[in-house]
């Protein structure tokens, strides 16, 4: 299992001449992640999250600071061709900008490269040519199951295929970007026939981004041991979900317009290099679960190919923002509750010789606990809406507009600094 590796960029000992960044809950030296940003309308470019500021690359390329790499690539207005260098080299230019950022000698060359992260706008950080949403949170998957399915929450292929389908790869957007309360057919259970309007059950979906580095050529599988080589980094994503059109529509075939009209992602990829000391051990399946067919199973893996980060969702009314209210926490668990691996995923996304692409991006799925304070979805928190949660100045079944849904993510592991991913949160405008 080609896992990444821990190196002197991940040393607890290590500090940054930018004091911000020393004990920084989201970015210190050890994180680094990358991204797209621009100020005051000047054209995007990439840059690395360094404490409460960017490092402006391309000037930093311009400057002759990172002489020997790609400079090509380090100049473009997307992250696409980064993703696509080999790993090696990815690891390289990691271990250029630790250095920048930690040797009090580079200090004045690099200072002046340095943006104040308010001042910057961020973008998508790559053109996503495809888009799949899995759905290995196998307690998401029996909690819905259960409100649907009492006598049988888990259908019978779950525990044998990493299940999945392909979203809308050009309505993903950068945390941020309101997301407009999306309007669709529904049929409530008594009515004869089916009604046009505004979604009356918009969702969250908490869930983990995987980019895709290295692809693979059509035709060509992608074996398990080889898998974390062609993921380049990893995001927060909200798929959000219209229940009500689900509903209606999802018989017989999958999502569509409950799913394809926005989901959300932060804005920063934190690089499967910087993940390297936060794998983990993959929780052992419940005794009488299926072993997975043999393209899916590797010791190596399920030694050491699961992540380890705490995940949280906050909800903040508009009435709470103006007055100041602190956002309300609606639920908090580990990304362990993942059924099946970032491995295992991409190895099946690839198994029928399907090619993935520098750039693509999957989805996890809902990541949720086996308790309500787990919950990844207002679907589960609140029992399909039967019971409202509580929120200062009123209560919520599903999310309403005004409101602002922010997820986050800390990657933790004993002996090492904590990093983050940064924002992922959007407010909920009304339909149209």
């Amino acid at each position: 299992m080609s896992r990444p590796v821990i190196d002197h960029t991940h040393s607890v000992d290590l500090k940054s001449w930018v004091e911000s960044a020393n004990g920084h809950k989201d970015f210190p030296i050890q994180n680094l992640p990358l991204g797209i940003f621009s100020v005051r309308g000047d054209a995007p470019r990439i840059g690395v999250a360094i404490g409460d500021y960017v490092l402006d690359v391309k000037a930093a390329a311009a400057a002759g600071l990172l002489a020997g790499h790609d400079l090509e690539v380090l100049s473009a207005d997307t992250l696409n061709a980064y993703m696509d260098m080999a790993p090696a080299k990815r690891l390289a230019l990691r271990h250029r900008f630790s250095a920048l950022l930690s040797h009090e000698a580079m200090a004045e060359q690099v200072s002046p490269l340095l943006v104040p992260s308010s001042d910057c706008t961020m973008h998508l950080p790559a053109r996503i040519g495809d888009y799949t949403d899995f759905y290995v949170g196998i307690h998401h998957a029996m909690n819905v199951g259960a409100l649907f399915r009492p006598d049988n929450p888990l259908l019978p292929n779950y525990k044998h295929v990493p299940i999945g389908y392909h979203g809308r790869a050009s309505s993903i957007r950068v945390s941020g970007t309101p997301v407009v309360r999306p309007k669709g057919q529904t049929k409530a259970p008594t009515a004869d026939a089916p009604t046009f309007g505004p979604c009356k059950r918009l969702d969250y979906e908490l869930e983990i981004g995987v980019w895709i580095g290295q692809g693979n050529a059509l035709g060509e599988p992608i074996d398990i041991d080889d898998a974390l080589n062609h993921v380049a980094g990893f995001c927060l994503l909200n798929d959000w979900s219209a229940r009500d059109l689900q509903a209606w529509e999802y018989q017989p075939l999958g999502p569509f317009q409950a799913k394809n009209f926005m989901s959300t992602i932060s804005p920063w990829v934190v690089t499967i290099e910087a993940m390297a000391p936060y794998f983990t051990a993959q929780k052992p399946r419940p005794e009488g679960d299926p072993k997975p067919l043999p393209y899916l199973w590797s010791d190596a893996d399920q030694s050491g190919g699961a992540l380890s980060m705490e995940l949280k969702v906050h909800i903040a009314s508009e009435e709470m923002r103006k007055a100041g209210t602190p956002a309300v926490q609606l639920s908090e668990g580990p990304s362990t509750n993942m059924y099946w691996t970032v491995a295992q995923i991409v190895t099946h996304h690839a198994s029928n010789g399907c090619n993935l692409n520098a750039g693509d991006l999957l989805g996890s799925g809902t990541i949720s606990a086996p308790e309500r304070s787990g919950y990844g979805s207002l679907l589960e928190i609140t029992r399909g809406g039967a019971e409202p949660v509580e929120i200062p100045g009123g209560t919520r079944a599903f999310a309403e507009d005004g409101d602002l849904i922010a997820l986050s993510a800390t990657a933790k592991a004993e002996g090492y600094v904590p990093i983050g991913f940064g924002p992922c949160e959007a407010v909920i405008l009304p339909a149209r």
